[in-house]
């Protein structure tokens, strides 16, 4: 006997064992319709998980990934089991769905550290209630807390069925996830961000429809992330009905549920921010992180699904970076600072941060005198969130909880060294680019305006794309940024993201593409299938008029 297993979601399952020590998204690392992984830069790329029992530490990224799991269950191309060591939200609340709405079982249990050393290394496992059996190897199995949150009168009456089924049906998953998370109890959030509207998977359709055709309205103000397509041009852009008409079938889905058509992944960009101390309930990990560390607002990262169970109650357990404990820095980054850092700096570090803290908060030491701006903190923040798990981070004199660093947090340096070792892997395409990719996460007004002065009235040679809100393109057409990028020849897209952009508005024959964002350096290769390069928005502007970026280093890094 080895350690134990608790058994967060129960079910049967038998299969070859795929372990890996590195949490991986689902989201951008795993392709629904296949079930293989498609994140290049992780140790599983190309392996497939169908049928398989997955053994990992726990998820990283994207909130989307429970989308997927979903649709892996739907479709048959799911893991046999998910075996975690570490506490998960994301495809845990996927099985939940899956297993609640839709009546598809996948165990879903949590190791001890010895336990998961000792099953990592089998070949095949048997997965029952008692627990797993894997080459006379034997881990007994407890069965989790089902006591669940406390609920008060109100909560009670909407999980009886006072408000409709919908409601009851989100009261359902929202007590079963509390559970999962050692929720105490509920609490009330003041407004709603949902992530689950981009066409991941026809999963999202499929849950989206099921709960507006039970009458499911939010009963708390929500935006809208980014979709995946121009809402209103997708045909006219060449999009297949095929994809184009899903998709927007799954934004009017949560639009008739009340939210509101902000589609953007920047939610805050908008007037409607919260402000330092507010709970809210933001799913796009993204946004999550810029709430929690830049703002200091309140939320969870929570996984698709959740999002609209939320919005629909107005309540969220209380767990996680709700508490003062639980946002406390556990990992001190000392970061060497080289003179003379330009944008790229932000999102480089904070991809690294993320690969240093993959499960922790930490602190950031050592930036200060760069003078980051808010656009430096989102693209920081929007990489950080493609490598950690972390709901949040926080920079040293620049964020306003960085003073709260847990007595046991331990110290970490991040030297040029691994600055220039970042770079290099961040950029392994050829010098020869055909298409520039900004706005992920959608671009800021700012850094559309910055674009136009780099730009210095020259046409661009190559395909340029930028998304952006629908609110922020609003504002730039009024200043005159959006004309000035038109006539340089720069498409601004609303409503669809990078990450979310398909064939044929991402142009098909792209050979290698060209970012500003960490977030989208290490998302690109497996979303697009083509070969990526990263630099500053100055880069980006120099080689969407060139067509050519040159494989050196930042004059920073040199």
């Amino acid at each position: 006997m080895t350690g134990q297993a608790q058994i967060i979601l129960p079910g049967l399952a038998e299969g070859a064992i795929l372990a890996c020590r590195e949490p991986i998204s689902f989201w951008g690392g795993v392709d629904p319709a296949t079930g293989r992984v498609i994140d290049v830069h992780h140790p599983l790329a190309g392996q497939s998980l169908v049928g398989r029992i997955l053994v990992i530490p726990g998820t990283r990224g994207s909130c989307t990934g429970s989308g997927v799991l979903l649709d892996m269950v739907l479709n048959g191309r799911a893991p046999a089991a998910l075996v975690f060591a570490e506490p998960e939200d994301v495809v845990t609340l996927g099985a939940m769905v899956a297993a609640g709405m839709f009546g598809k079982t996948l165990p879903v249990l949590r190791l001890t550290q010895d336990a998961f050393d000792a099953l990592s290394g089998a070949q095949s496992a048997r997965i029952d209630e008692s627990g797993i059996v894997a080459d006379g190897l034997t881990i007994p199995a407890v069965s989790a807390t089902v006591d669940g949150p406390a609920l008060s009168a109100e909560d009670r009456a909407m999980l009886d069925g006072s408000q409709g089924e919908a409601v009851a049906q989100a009261m359902r998953i929202l007590c079963g996830m509390a559970a999962n998370q050692g929720a105490e109890r509920l609490i009330p959030v003041s407004q709603g961000h949902i992530d689950g509207c981009i066409y991941a998977s026809p999963a999202n359709l499929t849950f989206a429809e099921k709960m507006a055709d039970m009458g499911a309205r939010v009963r708390i103000p929500t935006t809208m992330n980014a979709i995946s397509v121009d809402h209103a041009n997708w045909r006219q852009q060449g999009v297949p009905p095929s994809f184009g008409g899903p998709a927007q079938r799954l934004a009017d889905a949560y639009v008739r549920m009340g939210c509101q058509p902000t589609f953007t992944c920047s939610p805050y960009l908008l007037d409607t921010a919260p402000t330092e101390g507010e709970a809210i309930a933001w799913s796009e990990s993204n946004a999550v992180i810029y709430a929690n560390s830049v703002l200091g607002a309140r939320t969870a990262k929570h996984p698709d699904f959740l999002d609209l169970c939320i919005a629909l109650t107005g309540r969220a357990p209380l767990s996680g970076v709700y508490r003062d404990a639980d946002r406390q820095a556990r990992r001190i980054i000392e970061v060497e600072l080289p003179a003379g850092v330009d944008d790229s700096f932000w999102p480089l570090v904070g991809y690294l941060a993320g690969k240093i803290a993959p499960d922790r908060i930490p602190v950031l030491k050592g930036l200060a005198p760069a003078g980051p701006v808010p656009e430096n903190l989102k693209a920081l923040c929007a990489a950080f969130g493609t490598t950690s798990a972390a709901p949040m981070l926080h920079v040293d004199c620049i964020t306003p909880e960085a003073g709260q660093i847990a007595p046991d947090a331990d110290l970490v340096r991040l030297a040029r060294s691994d600055l220039v070792a970042g770079w290099q892997l961040l950029n392994d395409g050829p010098e020869a680019v055909e298409l520039i990719a900004i706005g992920s996460p959608h671009a800021s007004l700012d850094e559309c305006r910055a674009l136009a002065d780099a730009l210095q009235g020259r046409r661009v040679r190559v395909s340029t794309i930028v998304t952006a809100g629908r609110a922020v393109i609003a504002r730039a057409r009024a200043d005159g940024t959006l004309e000035r990028l038109q006539q340089a020849g720069v498409q601004v897209l609303p409503d669809l993201c990078w990450c979310s952009i398909s064939e044929p508005v991402f142009p098909p024959t792209t050979r290698t593409v060209m970012t500003n964002s960490g977030k989208y350096a290490h998302y690109g290769p497996g979303l697009s299938g083509r070969a990526v390069r990263f630099g500053s928005l100055a880069a980006c502007a120099a080689a969407a008029v060139t067509g050519h970026a040159p494989r050196k280093l930042p004059d920073w890094l040199m």
